[in-house]
């Protein structure tokens, strides 16, 4: 099975902000607009480490 559980979803939250996260599933993520941070899925595991998280950039701002 390619993917997270949806029910899984329903419960992750940020480590950092314990804001929603959103699934982007065709880069396999768990992004946190709040943190700025996109948490990486691995074999359908999300890795909820802010080390491992990937930074987001800035090109969507508004205003």
């Amino acid at each position: 099975m390619h993917g997270v559980d949806p029910k899984l979803l329903e419960i992750l939250v940020c480590p950092l902000t314990k804001g929603p996260l959103r699934y982007d599933a065709e880069k396999q993520e768990l992004i946190s607009d709040q943190a700025k941070l996109a948490y990486p899925i691995r074999d359908g595991i999300p890795i909820m480490l802010a080390e491992e998280a990937r930074k987001l950039e800035d090109k969507t701002l508004s205003g």
